[in-house]
């Protein structure tokens, strides 16, 4: 073999030797180990807290901002005393217009208040028998009226009527019942019967009106404790409390207040300035007497107006209204929303039969009021005024916030 294919036979044979170990041999790729790269977890978003709530104000700094509010609030009361529109018992003594009249000339004072108040005696039925039992029919004091005349106090713009007087009962408490019947009829609410409490629960001011008297199944004058409770009670729910009361001496010979225990005829007919002061010191913001037949002083006490008598207002053929009986004053008064006597006024009437009440320009119940109040009060911490008028003598209720001034409207857009 020449040195030549030597050469070329070695060549070969590594050559194959190189392929047969490539063969032979695993390939391996090279993995790198799995590292656990660390994953940020997403960012949770956290909710907005909500703003902590304020703490409520105190309940004394809600009374005063409502007290404030109601400072610059007015309501306005026109009352009346006793009304019996005619009676058919035990005979008929019906005005000849069935009594529609009777109310007409006054009637703008009463349809102009928030509130308009009277005392109703006698009953509002149709027919019926009386518990009164009288020696001298001709002469006895039962007093039954239609049913349908409670539209006649309606009509005149009456809205509440004192059932708690010793009328109220003349036919029962069957008569009683007729009454508050007919006046619910009517639209016009009332209070007398125990647990009969006049109510306006709902607007802005919240108010009611119950009715006492020394008489039988009435709100109980006589028991000033349970008087006390009565409104006391309902100065939790109410913002103002008009308290009427029937009591006190009948009679010309009763228009000047004792303050003391009151007799006619053997019943107890109360203390009236002691019940009427109670009733404020309750939280009573206006009373409203009646039952003498004849105008009494009035007199301030904590800020509240006491009307002690309001008279006679509107009585046909069967009581009388000679002299000072005949007189038939309306109070308007105007309150703040807390009961605050704000100002007033007697509008005159006088009872001039065969009609109602006609206005009086000679202002004769207005002047007879003013002149028992200087006696009997020396002034009663009220300023009169010729014409009518009168105000608080020492007016020390909080001013009213200045009310903001209304802003001009903004100059409108100009059209493109």
């Amino acid at each position: 073999m020449s040195e030549t294919n030597d050469i070329r036979y070695r060549r070969l044979w590594i050559g194959a030797l190189i392929i047969a170990l490539a063969g032979c041999t695993r390939t391996t790729t090279m993995v790198e180990p799995a590292v656990e790269t660390p994953v940020t977890p997403a960012t949770a978003i956290e909710p907005t807290p909500e703003p902590a709530p304020e703490p409520a104000p105190p309940a004394e700094a809600v009374a005063a901002q409502r007290a404030a509010e109601l400072a610059c609030t007015r309501v306005t009361i026109a009352a009346a005393g006793d009304i019996m529109l005619g009676t058919d018992y035990p005979e008929n003594r019906l005005a000849d217009d069935d009594g529609r009249s009777l109310l007409a000339d006054v009637a703008t004072v009463f349809t102009d208040a928030d509130i308009a108040f009277g005392n109703l005696e006698g009953v509002l039925m149709d027919g019926g028998d009386p518990v009164k039992q009288c020696r001298d029919p001709s002469a006895c004091y039962l007093f039954r009226s239609p049913a349908r005349y409670a539209r006649h106090l309606a009509d005149a713009g009456f809205t509440v009527m004192s059932l708690a007087n010793n009328h109220a009962r003349d036919f029962g408490e069957v008569g009683r019942t007729a009454s508050m019947a007919a006046l619910d009829a009517a639209g016009i609410r009332h209070s007398g019967r125990v647990g009969d409490i006049a109510t306006w629960p709902s607007g802005r001011i919240k108010t009611a009106l119950i009715a006492f008297s020394p008489f039988a199944d009435s709100h109980p004058m006589l028991d000033l404790d349970a008087a006390r409770a009565s409104v006391a009670a309902l100065e939790t729910t109410h913002d103002l409390i008009i308290v009427s009361f029937h009591g006190g001496a009948e009679g010309v010979d009763a228009a000047r207040i004792p303050f003391t225990e009151e007799v006619y005829f053997g019943e107890k007919r109360g203390n009236v300035t002691a019940f009427a002061r109670a009733m404020i010191d309750a939280g009573a913001d206006l009373v409203l007497g009646h039952g003498p037949h004849v105008p009494r002083a009035m007199e301030v006490y904590r800020d509240r107006l006491i009307a002690y008598s309001l008279g006679n207002f509107a009585t046909w053929y069967g009581i009388s209204i000679s002299g000072d009986k005949g007189l038939a004053p309306i109070l308007v008064a105007t309150l703040d929303g807390n009961g605050r006597f704000v100002s007033g006024e007697i509008v005159s009437a006088i009872q001039a039969r065969p009609f109602g009440p006609q206005l009086d320009r000679r202002h004769r119940a207005y002047e007879r009021i003013w002149e028992l109040t200087e006696q009997d009060f020396g002034g009663g911490g009220i300023r009169f005024q010729n014409g009518g008028g009168f105000f608080p003598a020492d007016d020390t209720r909080p001013g009213c916030p200045p009310q903001p001034e209304p802003q001009p409207a903004p100059p409108a857009r100009p059209a493109s």
